[in-house]
């Protein structure tokens, strides 16, 4: 992804799992000097990195290529899900370690899929929750602990970025798209 800067060009890096943090804002224009590498490259990562050390700013490129992980021991996702999912410790360290996370209202979780990781695509539209119907929706209600009456009154009032948060995940492998809820 090639974006203008003053000067010229930049290119962001790719993440597999993570293919458009500035739209999700997990990535954000900022002069904020990295703490990893020292530079001011003009994007900053907008969430928590799980570390000792008290992290705030973290260029995508020092995510990207492992260095914030390895100099601050640290991660920007929680590994529970993916490893209670079986997931090879390769995918999950490009997960937790080389990938972006997002903000949310409680501890995250990456979904996965077809034996591998799904691609984070930020708060789901409404227009995401209201296509959710039969089987994928009875099975989305009985993974949210939550009955059919209730979600009916939480679609109706829901808004992409409140609360209750509904985070949209995409199977890399079958493109199928699983959701799950978080509350403030």
């Amino acid at each position: 992804m090639a974006l203008a800067l003053q000067g010229g060009t930049v290119e962001l890096p790719t993440f597999k799992y993570h293919p458009d943090p500035l739209k999700t804002d997990s990535i954000v224009k900022s002069d904020a000097l990295c703490e990893c590498c020292g530079k001011a490259n003009g994007y900053i990562y907008n969430s928590v990195m799980y570390s000792e050390d008290d992290i705030e700013n973290i260029c995508p490129w020092c995510i990207s290529n492992g260095a914030a992980a390895s100099k601050f021991d640290g991660s920007f996702v929680d590994d529970l899900t993916l490893i209670n999912d079986g997931l090879s410790d390769k995918i999950i360290t490009e997960v937790t370690e080389l990938t972006p996370g997002f903000n949310s209202w409680q501890q995250d979780k990456w979904l996965s899929h077809c034996g591998d990781a799904c691609e984070f695509h930020g708060d789901a539209d409404r227009s995401d929750l209201v296509d959710l119907t039969g089987e994928k929706l009875m099975s989305f209600l009985k993974s949210e602990l939550i009955d059919l009456e209730y979600w009916d009154q939480l679609l109706k009032g829901y808004e992409k970025g409140g609360s209750p948060a509904v985070y949209k995940f995409k199977c890399c492998g079958c493109s199928e798209c699983f959701y799950y809820m978080d509350f403030m």
